[in-house]
């Protein structure tokens, strides 16, 4: 029989993953601009643009990794936006960064 998940391991993993993202999108890297336009799309696709999902084949598997981890959170608990995870300032900070233009291309 399976063992239910820890509910506070999976907060706990899934807000260290946001952290890892938040820290890489602030990088001046073709991957750290798709860690910006996911964790944008989270924050305010209408907004901040969206996320191509083809850009999961495009980043190194640990942040892939961690994308997985804060989609993954997101779909079990309805409501999850960044400031759940403790990354709120970071997006703030991405959001004005770019202004009110939509995704960045990499």
């Amino acid at each position: 029989m399976d063992t239910p998940p820890d509910p506070q391991t999976d907060v706990m993993a899934a807000a260290a993953a946001a952290k890892r993202l938040a820290r890489i999108a602030q990088g001046d890297t073709h991957q750290s601009l798709r860690v910006e336009n996911f964790l944008l799309a989270w924050w305010n696709a209408q907004r901040d643009g969206g996320f191509d999902f083809t850009d999961f084949w495009a980043v190194d598997a640990a942040i892939r990794d961690d994308m997985l981890i804060v989609v993954g959170y997101i779909a079990g608990h309805p409501g999850c936006y960044p400031d759940t995870l403790g990354i709120r300032a970071a997006c703030e900070r991405l959001a004005r960064a770019r202004g009110p233009a939509k995704a960045k291309s990499a």
